[in-house]
This record gives C-alpha cells, structure tokens and sequence, in this order.
C-alpha cells in the first residue's frame, strides 16, 4: 500500500519531538544548532507548520538523525536492510588490479567508510593523503598484502589487522598472489 503525503506529514511532527526528546535537546537548543528560530520548532513539532526541505535538513543534521528515516513508517528496530551481491557498489577503476566494493551506507561518505577490496596478484591500490587525522584499519582476509603508510611498511597475512595514518601517502598490495582485505576507513 503507497502512502500518502498527507500520511507522512501526520507522522513528522511526533519523529521530530521524538528525536528531539532522545536526544535531551530543549527546543531553544535544536533552535541554536539548526539555525531554525525556536517558534518554528515548536510549530512544527504541535503540526501547525509544514517544514520546507531545507529547513527539514537542518533539523536533521541538528538532531543527528536520518533525513529519510523520519518519514518512513513504522519502527525502524523493526526492520533489516539488505543490499544484495549484486547490488553493492563497486570501483574497478582505482588502483591497479584491485575491485573496491563499497559496503557502508553513501551517507557514511567522509565520515566512517568500509570496503571489501580484492586484489589480483601484484594488485595495489596507493592513496594521496586523507584529511588531517585521518586512519586506516585493515584486516586480510586471503592472501597476504603489504601495507605502506609514509615511510612505515607491514607485510601482513590473512587473519592479522593493522592500524595506519591515512593522512600521508599510504598503500596496499599483494603480495605472492591475489588477496582480499577488509579495510575501515575513519576519517577525524
């Protein structure tokens, strides 16, 4: 059954006083980090006003919550989202002999990434800096790989898990054959 607007409208003052409330935030304070004046808040919040878009992100990004997950129906604990194999995002074109599948959420970008890379024999993958504080973690799954962060280098094998600065030059590559690696990406 296809929702209404009028039906997600009706659910989005209750989510946004919800939110608001998890997060122990006066309406004066979601005013000061949204920049939407506290009248509207409350306004919106009661169903008396309907927010524009942006005045909606704003909210949002103030409350720390999923634009979309506001508007979806039901109890978001209740639920399980499935990507399927083939239709994870993957980058063939980064590196040399490497597949880079993306497995965090898009909304993830720039903050907390993950990926699945799998690496031909003699496969790399070398990275400019990240932003400043960036950090890498690594784990191989197959194969074994060497790890280079600046002038720190790490040959490691299938099971061992390394830490690096991603804030210089860094690399991965295989080493005696294909590889795979489970790598978290955790920008500052």
């Amino acid at each position: 059954m296809t929702e209404s607007p009028d039906d997600i409208l009706n659910r989005l003052p209750a989510r946004l006083k919800e939110a608001r409330r998890a997060q122990g935030l006066s309406l004066e304070a979601v005013s000061n980090l949204s920049g939407v004046s506290r009248s509207m808040v409350s306004q919106i919040e009661r169903g008396e006003s309907s927010p524009t878009i942006a005045i909606l992100w704003n909210l949002t990004r103030a409350l720390q919550v999923d634009f979309a997950g506001l508007l979806e129906d039901g109890d978001s604990t209740d639920k399980i989202e499935v990507l399927r194999r083939d239709e994870v995002p993957s980058i063939d074109n980064m590196g040399q002999g490497c597949r880079i599948r993306i497995l965090s959420p898009p909304e993830e970008a720039g903050g907390h990434e993950v990926y699945d890379i799998r690496f031909e024999a003699e496969g790399i993958l070398s990275s400019q800096p990240h932003m400043r504080g960036a950090q890498e973690q690594l784990t191989v799954l197959e194969g074994t790989v060497r790890v280079t962060s600046g002038t720190a280098v790490s040959d490691l094998e299938a099971g061992d898990t390394a830490r690096y600065a991603a804030d210089v030059p860094h690399a991965i590559a295989a080493r005696d054959g294909a590889a795979r690696v489970f790598l978290i990406v955790k920008n500052a």
